[in-house]
């Protein structure tokens, strides 16, 4: 299981690689996604809390990128985190999403991407429930949900 402390270390010096990439243009990017998919996840944007689909639902089944369909979450470690946006406790493996710091808005978080695709997922935070006391924060509008 991560914990915070591999997270930074991945934020400040790399996070593992992914078994596979995806790369596209920005024209690929843009002819395959919505105009909103495209603002969030290749143009590190955030949908507004308590607007997406995922965001109430429970339901068994796994969440994957919007843009290269990657595994990223299990229905089984969401979190009720009342935040408006999906959270999880942790990603489906540690080869599927990568860490960066982000310093932008005036404060430091740590921004979670796909690491197949380099698409903005979300951030996540040091403030989640045990065992990993973490919380992925992720747009709704960067997943798809498989059953």
């Amino acid at each position: 299981m991560i914990d915070w402390n591999q997270i930074m270390k991945y934020a400040n010096h790399g996070s593992p690689k992914p078994l596979t990439r995806v790369e596209k243009t920005e024209e690929q990017w843009r002819k395959k996604l919505t105009e909103e998919q495209f603002r969030v996840c290749r143009l590190k944007g955030t949908e507004a809390p308590h607007s997406g689909e995922f965001c109430a639902i429970f339901d068994q089944g796994l969440y994957q990128c919007v843009c290269c369909q990657t595994t990223l979450f299990d229905a089984s470690i969401k979190i009720k985190s009342n935040s408006g946006w999906p959270s999880f406790s942790e990603p489906i493996s540690d080869t599927v999403v990568k860490y960066e710091k982000d310093e932008s808005f005036g404060m430091v978080r740590v921004e979670v991407m796909c690491s197949v695709c380099d698409a903005h997922l979300g951030h996540v935070f040091p403030d989640g429930p045990p065992p990993s006391e973490l919380r992925f924060c992720i747009n709704s509008v960067a997943l798809a949900k498989k059953s």
